[in-house]
């Protein structure tokens, strides 16, 4: 499993991150969890944080985890990109796509809501599938057309 426990600090913002998967314990119930698989953060905030049994995974932008660049193509490309990278993070914490309760799209155009979902519904099973709402918004973090955030849990 490439996900330990850690029993050193996290990271700082100005200290770079190390190329291990992380959970950081910040006390029995709260856990700070981190995948170089996916886009580190652009910002004060985590990949995900897992409480107790429940996930929360913050929204993912289609950002390439490898050269850490946004990448801006098709609707359905970049839907791909977050699915995968949200799919790596659970995948930290021990968990599949099975696990996810509940899903929050946000689109720069709600016209791309039928090319996303068709993307989207390829990650889940019909009888298994999350809970989902779905916006269009004024603008994303650097000007993307996507953000997705998942909870899920054990």
């Amino acid at each position: 499993s490439t996900t330990k426990a850690s029993t050193t600090a996290a990271p700082s913002s100005t200290e770079p991150i190390n190329q291990t998967s992380y959970q950081y314990h910040v006390n029995t119930m709260k856990q700070i969890i981190f995948t170089p698989k996916a886009p580190q953060p652009i910002g004060a905030y985590s990949q995900a944080v897992k409480y107790g049994s429940m996930l929360y995974i913050s929204g993912q932008i289609p950002i390439d985890p490898e050269t850490g660049k946004v990448v801006l193509d098709s609707a359905k490309k970049e839907t791909r990109l977050v699915m995968d990278n949200i799919g790596e993070i659970l995948r930290a914490a021990g968990m599949t796509f099975e696990n996810v309760l509940q899903a929050t799209i946000l689109l720069k155009d709600i016209n791309d809501f039928e090319k996303v979902n068709k993307v989207y519904s390829e990650y889940f099973k019909p009888e298994t599938a999350p809970a989902r709402v779905a916006y269009q918004v004024a603008n994303l973090p650097k000007n993307v057309n996507i953000e997705i955030m998942m909870i899920a849990g054990e």
